[in-house]
């Protein structure tokens, strides 16, 4: 009598759906760690729209007052707080993604060596830099929504494209987020922080936050043009004062492009200094 030999059993992957389902519940418990660090003090979360907020009553309504036209705008009704407006919803946007992926990441990584405890469990450096991406996303949107809602309260907004302003700060805030990754794996101290603030505090200023591009000499302009948040300013400004053009796509194509490449290079830089 004859025996047969089992047939081996050959092991298949799961399918790429199974792996995506994994994936996004594994980033999402990332993501719900974050936000049960801030369940005691929930108004911090909405600490990103005071500054911002203070420069639209002071400057914007101030300023604003002091100013009937904005110079090198067509649209002779476009009052100064309307134009400033949506430059700091985007500057709103930026600094609470910034520093969420800057400082706060830096000190988990660094300091609280937190992801060295969650690199134990079945999360990997792109689920982490997957989560805490969209946790900055998420910071960066609840301070553009704030920002947005208090505007309203102003009546400083006067269409209803503003709608999909939201839209345009999660893309904001997923550009800077990544880069801000990437920046904090090359941070070697906290002193270091003052050289994010030497390119971020001259890139807000002129950035046509407060005046449009054309008051400046056409070298200076392209200067201005190559910055990020010159990209992120008008894209929302365009879209809350419904202003649609071919502009449009190319100063959304690139922040996407920007995100993208800061995921790869955050991915790359923390598996590095994790290893």
């Amino acid at each position: 009598m004859s025996v047969t030999a089992p047939s081996a059993v050959t092991l298949r992957p799961p399918p790429a759906a199974d792996r995506a389902t994994a994936r996004t519940r594994r980033l999402l418990a990332l993501v719900h760690r974050n936000l049960l660090q801030y369940r005691h003090s929930p108004l911090v979360l909405l600490s990103g729209v005071f500054e911002p907020l203070m420069y639209l009553l002071s400057v914007g309504v101030g300023i604003g007052r002091l100013v009937h036209h904005v110079p090198g705008l067509d649209d002779p009704n476009l009052g100064y707080a309307a134009f400033v407006a949506p430059a700091l919803l985007a500057t709103a946007a930026m600094n609470d993604a910034m520093s969420e992926t800057t400082n706060v990441f830096y000190s988990k990584l660094r300091v609280e060596r937190v992801y060295d405890s969650v690199l134990t469990t079945p999360l990997d450096v792109t689920d982490v830099v997957l989560g805490e991406t969209l946790w900055a996303v998420l910071r960066g949107l609840t301070a553009a929504v704030g920002f947005l809602a208090f505007a309203a309260a102003l009546g400083m907004l006067h269409s209803a494209w503003v709608l999909l302003v939201p839209v345009c700060a999660l893309l904001i805030s997923f550009a800077f987020a990544t880069v801000g990754l990437t920046v904090a794996t090359y941070i070697r101290g906290w002193q270091d922080f003052q050289y994010v603030q030497v390119a971020m505090l001259p890139m807000f200023l002129f950035a046509t936050t407060f005046y449009p591009l054309g008051v400046y000499p056409r070298p200076l302009q392209f200067a201005v043009e190559a910055t990020p948040l010159f990209h992120a300013v008008e894209l929302v400004r365009a879209v809350s004062l419904g202003h649609f053009g071919p502009s449009l796509a190319g100063h959304a194509a690139y922040l996407a492009v920007m995100g993208l490449l800061g995921l790869w290079a955050a991915t790359r830089r923390l598996r590095a200094v994790t290893a």
